[in-house]
């Protein structure tokens, strides 16, 4: 079978480059073995390009692209996707962070400073706080209805999903699920497990799991106006309707592929819920969602072409959500030929040599 384009990897990164890939009229197969631990399936889903910590002008445009696109992709995709604009409060919870949070007030305009009482009234759980910054332009995402979402409008323009592990891949050819596809280009944006992938091209990708933990809580609180909560230290507060509340998460780089709860894991959460949202102490864990991110050695984004007709879109960390949907266009923008603007050479798989 000949295709235009093969994308190796289901989660929001690759469905997104296979939406935009048959938006444009390639005819593309998207191969997913459907890795336990995907971090789509576990993301609390912040969507706040403003107050991301990531250093360096490259970055902070990039994330703003990024933030911007997601109106424009929510609006064209039917049914329930999981997107909504909710606000953000960015806190400090003592002296030690007040310098943190105002420097992130002064990085960005869009950052409000408001009252500690205007803080509690908007999050009602909220611990005593010493600063408080509000972003209204702040969304929030379900990783899992988004990139189903995402799927289905793909599929629905002719995109072919074939459920299987990539057992080879090559420059042009793909042979998965016992068929073999030529194609034109391969695009791999398997979270963490695009280095094995990669490897088989030669290519070595400085990208590795970091795991996150992230408790899921039940209140008897309308939550439904509630907005996100994140300190500028300590785990952030993603409020849904329905009284669920995502909190977390852990950043472990060293667990390798191992996406189960630990005792450690929840006890950082249970101490973050005390010291910063004491109002959800006696609420109820629904369960703990698991993900391992794909984290590069520097931090960024791994975007880009690596070989003849070989593209790659992973490394996103703990920002996979945020930079998916639009990351995903530049890259089927590429396999069709468009070239590479400059403001996206930080993050060129080239950087490492």
């Amino acid at each position: 079978m000949t295709v235009d384009a093969v994308v190796i990897g289901g989660g929001l990164a690759g469905a997104s480059v296979a939406y935009h890939l048959v938006l444009a009229g390639a005819r593309t197969v998207l191969v997913d073995r459907r890795d336990p631990g995907r971090a789509t399936d576990a993301g609390a889903g912040i969507l706040s390009p403003e107050t991301t910590r990531v250093a360096g002008d490259a970055w902070a445009e990039l994330a703003r692209a990024c933030g911007r696109y997601y109106r424009d992709l929510a609006a064209a995709l039917p049914g329930d996707h999981g997107f909504g604009e909710c606000g953000l409060l960015s806190v400090a919870l003592g002296d030690w962070d007040i310098e943190a949070c105002d420097e992130l007030g002064r990085r960005s305009a869009a950052l409000v400073p408001i009252t500690a009482g205007e803080a509690r009234a908007k999050f009602p759980p909220l611990a005593d706080v010493t600063r408080a910054y509000w972003n209204p332009g702040a969304a929030r995402v379900d990783g899992r209805r988004f990139a189903a979402a995402v799927l289905a409008a793909a599929v629905d323009r002719g995109l072919e999903r074939l459920d299987a592990s990539a057992d080879e891949v090559v420059p042009h050819r793909v042979v998965a699920g016992g068929r073999r596809l030529d194609c034109n280009a391969v695009v791999v944006a398997g979270g963490a497990w695009s280095p094995t992938v990669a490897a088989q091209l030669g290519v070595a990708l400085p990208v590795g799991p970091e795991r996150g933990q992230i408790a899921h809580l039940s209140t008897a609180a309308d939550t439904s106006l509630w907005p996100i909560v994140s300190p500028v230290l300590g785990d952030y507060f993603v409020p849904w309707p329905g009284g669920r509340v995502a909190t977390g998460a852990t950043r472990e780089p060293d667990a390798g592929f191992a996406p189960h709860t630990t005792v450690a894991g929840l006890r950082q959460l249970a101490n973050e819920v005390a010291r910063i949202a004491p109002g959800l102490i006696d609420a109820e864990v629904l369960e703990v969602r698991v993900g391992l991110r794909p984290a590069s050695s520097d931090g960024l984004p791994v975007l880009g072409p690596v070989g003849d007709g070989v593209f790659v879109a992973t490394g996103y960390g703990a920002d996979g959500l945020l930079l998916s949907p639009w990351c995903g266009r530049l890259v089927a923008s590429w396999v069709g030929g468009a070239p590479v603007d400059d403001a996206i050479q930080p993050f060129l798989p080239g950087r490492f040599g």
